[in-house]
């Protein structure tokens, strides 16, 4: 019925008003006390305006405070709005109560100024309210909360409304404001229906009983007093058509979910069928005698390193100059340190070695270190260096499609993930401020909002590999775990300087540099008592035992050197 519509509107009402100011008088009030029993006259008269009496049994000691709720929503544009006027107390003699009124926005608050004594009083309470009445197209209708907001527990309450006429029909409420729960009881006054009575045996601080009366049409004529407010607050409640928009969200946020798990997964698959056939001793019989390098699928250090993680980034880098420095493309000496200087290397550029033709970003690489010079120190790598590593990193990423192990690029797919993924922020951010100022389903633009961001931030998991590149980077992982247990002596000695030496630009991509560098550096002052490898010399006072100290300092510094490059800083 609508008169029970309305009546659920005014304990709607209450609800907001104790969210936003704070649950009403019951936590900010309380110092005690009860209302030992209430009794309410209500009398509509014939212009809608509602004269209220309550009559309250206080405690000894109780302080009091009242809070009427003078603003509740009435549909998506318009609040529904009560006056409540010409408020005064007194005790049943008739002497005064001091009252102080406090006005706001959504409530009026009345509290009592009760001498402290040592027995119960009473306190006679009255008030007018306008606009508790609406005139239906076959009835007349009273929606007001006729006890409730008190600071205190109340008992024993009886609310009695009467009329010009006798009522039609009747319902109530009772407890918090959110609350659906019935009265204790209510009637129409006996066979004779002559008014409406209702009674609640408790309610708690701030807690409420709310009536509806309906009543013939003229008994009680009025119309709501309605005011057209913002619902930008209230466009961002949950409602059932926002609930399913979030439901459609999280289905696509799941689905996305899955389909991540299906380009892992193919990972996941390839590691176990495939990881086996790249843990074993990177080497081949050589023509003509002895073991030669070669690792699986034939991948270079900086190729490893962007098929594990889609990022060409600073280790492959580094990585790619100590695999050119072992293949015998250059070479690195470590310079003598002047007092207290920092540590620098000279890069020296060698005659390229026959055999072993240069992949494109390894030429760019080189041209980018030496830029025209047969040497340089790594401290005067300056910014034709940093100029060209952004070239460097474009062709590790081409070089990677044109294997085969990616069908787009990693940092374009990447970037137009992440792009879309803003757009999409952006746009429902515009939705949603849109959707606040003119209805209620400012949430749905949250979930477009949200939906973008997910995108976003999920950008770095969306380059893919091609089954091929599934299964190379299975046999380098396989590799991997080969280098995390594999000893010197499984290779002949004389030739362990030369093959481990090609294993460290791999440990440096694998994080295995120390292990490495201290097993070649064994090799190397045990097969024939050199001070220095092939491809790195130590100053004057230098030994082949601080090689693994050596290497750790110079792949940090160069690191560094690429990391503080514009377009490597986001990746250091």
């Amino acid at each position: 019925m609508v008169w029970v519509r309305g009546l659920a509107a005014v304990v709607a009402g209450a609800a907001v008003a104790v969210g936003a100011f704070g649950a009403a008088p019951a936590a900010a009030d309380v110092l005690g006390g009860s209302i030992q029993a209430a009794e309410i006259e209500l009398r509509v008269g014939t212009d809608g305006v509602l004269d209220a009496q309550e009559t309250l049994v206080l405690r000894a000691g109780t302080e009091l405070s009242r809070t009427f709720v003078t603003r509740a929503p009435y549909n998506d544009s318009y609040d529904r709005v009560y006056r409540v006027d010409g408020l005064e107390a007194a005790s049943p003699d008739g002497s005064p109560v001091r009252l102080s009124v406090d006005e706001g926005a959504d409530t009026t608050t009345v509290r009592f100024s009760t001498q402290e004594a040592a027995e119960d009083q009473v306190v006679v309470l009255r008030y007018r309210v306008h606009g508790a009445t609406t005139s239906l197209s076959d009835s007349d209708e009273l929606q007001w909360v006729a006890a409730g907001g008190y600071s205190v527990p109340a008992a024993d309450i009886r609310v009695t409304v009467t009329a010009q006429a006798p009522p039609l029909n009747l319902s109530c409420t009772a407890g918090d404001p959110a609350s659906s729960m019935y009265c204790t009881t209510s009637n129409m006054g006996g066979h004779q229906a002559s008014l409406a009575h209702f009674e609640q045996a408790r309610l708690g601080p701030g807690q409420e009983l709310g009536v509806a009366v309906g009543y013939p049409s003229g008994t009680a004529p009025g119309e709501p007093r309605l005011e057209h407010v913002s619902a930008f607050w209230r466009a961002f409640q949950i409602t059932p058509s926002a609930g399913a928009a979030f439901g459609v969200l999280l289905v696509a946020l799941v689905g996305g979910v899955a389909l991540l798990i299906r380009v892992r997964g193919r990972d996941e698959r390839a590691r176990r069928e495939h990881a086996p056939e790249g843990d074993h001793a990177p080497v081949a019989e050589r023509p003509g005698g002895g073991l030669e390098f070669r690792p699986p699928d034939g991948v270079h250090p900086g190729q490893i390193g962007t098929l594990i993680d889609e990022q060409a980034d600073v280790v492959d880098i580094t990585a790619t100059i100590v695999d050119l420095a072992a293949r015998g493309h250059i070479d690195i000496h470590e310079q003598e340190r002047e007092h207290f200087s920092a540590i620098d290397w000279l890069l020296r550029k060698r005659t390229p070695p026959s055999g072993d033709p240069l992949l494109r970003y390894e030429k760019v690489l080189l041209d980018a270190l030496f830029n025209g010079r047969d040497d340089v120190r790594v401290s005067e790598l300056g910014d034709t260096f940093a100029a060209r590593l952004a070239e460097v990193r474009s062709e590790l990423y081409r070089d990677v499609v044109r294997l085969g192990w990616f069908a787009r690029r990693p940092d374009a797919t990447r970037g137009r993930t992440a792009t879309v993924g803003i757009a999409v922020c952006v746009a429902g951010a515009v939705l949603t401020v849109g959707l606040a100022f003119f209805t209620t389903y400012a949430v749905t633009g949250l979930a477009v909002v949200i939906a973008g961001a997910a995108l976003a931030v999920g950008a770095q998991y969306m380059p893919a590999k091609t089954a091929q590149g599934s299964a190379v980077f299975a046999h380098t992982l396989g590799f991997r775990e080969y280098l995390h247990r594999a000893e010197a002596g499984e290779v002949p000695t004389e030739q362990r300087v030369e093959l481990f030496s090609r294993y460290l630009p791999y440990a440096i991509v694998f994080d295995l540099v120390d292990r490495w560098a201290q097993i070649l550096a064994s090799a190397g002052a045990n097969g024939g008592g050199h001070d220095d490898l092939p491809w790195y010399h130590g100053p004057a006072d230098w030994r082949l035992s601080d090689f693994a100290d050596s290497i750790r300092t110079f792949t940090l510094t160069m690191s560094g050197a690429i990391s503080a490059t514009r377009q490597f800083r986001t990746l250091s």
